[in-house]
């Protein structure tokens, strides 16, 4: 995996804080076996986007998230959980905002007062792909305020700025997807 200094920066401000995060271009076409809680991404508004998102209760705590995203615009985009599973619309918007049972403002994965929804950006490659690997511990995979299960999963046109409220800026809703 080749990362660039500010996914480097990135990452390391990331593991600062507790969080893990693997960005890059390596393809895994299915979600890992182990996963407890899936979402196939899909595009939307006139998008060629498709991918997953696979979620895991932790023994330790939170829950690890991988997603993976294929046919997408090269660049940084915004990735957030939805508060509705409901991806109906052609433009995403059945699905709602971000998922923030706690009330909280929107910003980056790496602050302790987020969305539990806020996933950051996934940096997509030259080839259309890109790989995002993090562990929350705001979202569960089982049943509760924070659960993850009948929520979407939002791959967004732009990246999220990791301030502008409620939205992060990160524009239109390229992919989404039903966790189940």
């Amino acid at each position: 995996m080749r990362m660039t200094r500010s996914s480097n920066l990135a990452a390391g401000l990331l593991a600062a804080a507790g969080i893990a995060v693997v960005a890059g271009c390596a393809s895994t076409a299915t979600p890992p076996a182990d996963a407890q809680a899936r979402a196939t991404i899909e595009s939307r508004s006139g998008s060629t986007v498709r991918g997953w998102a696979a979620f895991k209760d932790r023994s330790t705590g939170g829950v690890r998230i991988e997603v993976h995203i294929e046919n997408a615009p090269p660049g940084v985009h915004g990735l957030h959980v939805h508060e509705r599973g409901d991806c109906s619309a052609p433009d995403a918007s059945s699905a709602g905002a971000h998922f923030n049972p706690g009330g909280m403002s929107h910003a980056a994965p790496s602050e302790t007062r987020r969305h539990a929804g806020d996933l950051g950006n996934i940096t997509i490659g030259a080839n259309g792909t890109g790989r995002l690997e993090l562990v929350s511990d705001l979202l569960t995979v089982r049943s509760g305020p924070n659960a993850v299960v009948g929520k979407a999963v939002i791959f967004h046109e732009k990246a999220d700025d990791m301030r502008t409220q409620p939205t992060g800026d990160a524009g239109g809703r390229l992919g989404c997807g039903v966790v189940q």
